[in-house]
């Protein structure tokens, strides 16, 4: 495995990203939806961050399958559990891929009556995007590999390596 992002230049970014969604939602009803299992080291590093009122909820979709390709459909096996109507909803996650999973995941955030839906990846992977949508937020762009670490898997395995690595194929 090759070394992609170590994490002192993660940390630095994170902090970064808390500026940045700090400014936007100043004075708001900021309410961060983590999508597992992917995003809880991301995530939690990056609340930390935010200085602004902050709600945590978590949801669980599954399109990958334990594979390195998505699997076409996008399915949410575990929802929010917090009413949104009318609230300002930033949606974190570990990475943005082919961006099939998280369209369908912010269309349905935007049936729930959401006032405002916003998306931060760690990572933006345009190389194989095929959805139209590009995250408001993302710490890092790359454009191919399969990446692990830093709460990405493979199988499950490697989400707990504090840098994030190219898989090697």
């Amino acid at each position: 495995m090759k070394v992609l992002f170590r994490a002192d230049e993660i940390a630095e970014r994170v902090k970064v990203l808390g500026r940045e969604i700090s400014s936007c939602y100043r004075g708001g009803d900021l309410m961060v939806i983590g999508i597992l299992k992917g995003s809880f080291m991301f995530l939690s590093d990056l609340v930390r961050q935010i200085d602004a009122p902050v709600q945590l909820d978590f949801v669980r979709l599954s399109s990958y399958m334990n594979a390195r390709e998505p699997q076409g459909t996008v399915k949410i096996t575990m929802d929010i559990e917090n009413d949104i109507k009318g609230r300002d909803v930033l949606i974190v996650d570990d990475i943005l891929d082919t961006g099939q999973s998280m369209l369908a995941f912010r269309r349905h955030l935007e049936d729930k009556s959401a006032q405002s839906v916003r998306v931060c990846t760690l990572l933006d992977k345009t190389y194989r995007r095929q959805a139209p949508i590009q995250p408001d937020f993302y710490g890092f762009r790359i454009d191919d590999g399969f990446v692990v670490g830093y709460g990405l898997d493979y199988a499950e395995q490697y989400r707990a390596l504090p840098d994030i690595y190219v898989l090697d194929t």
